[in-house]
């Protein structure tokens, strides 16, 4: 993963989704933290290539929300798998 890739998810994108799953789910830091670097649509965003990291924190909190239920729904627009 380029540096400033993962400088981007590590500062602008995972605290964010982070904080919403604390928020919604009332998990603490690092039991969010922990759910989401160990889900698919981590795995997704981590790839550079796939474009996820364009989606909005919130829009990533509700794929990462379906996931959970067992069916991962991704936006429709812009995703390169």
């Amino acid at each position: 993963m380029d540096e400033k890739f993962k400088a981007l998810l590590s500062v602008a994108i995972v605290p964010q989704v982070v904080n919403i799953i604390v928020e919604r789910e009332h998990m603490d830091d690092i039991e969010a933290l922990n759910a989401f670097y160990k889900s698919q649509t981590y795995a997704m965003l981590e790839r550079e290539d796939t474009k996820v990291w364009h989606y909005s924190p919130l829009t990533l909190y509700h794929v990462w929300k379906s996931e959970q239920s067992g069916n991962i729904e991704w936006p429709e627009e812009g995703l390169l798998v």
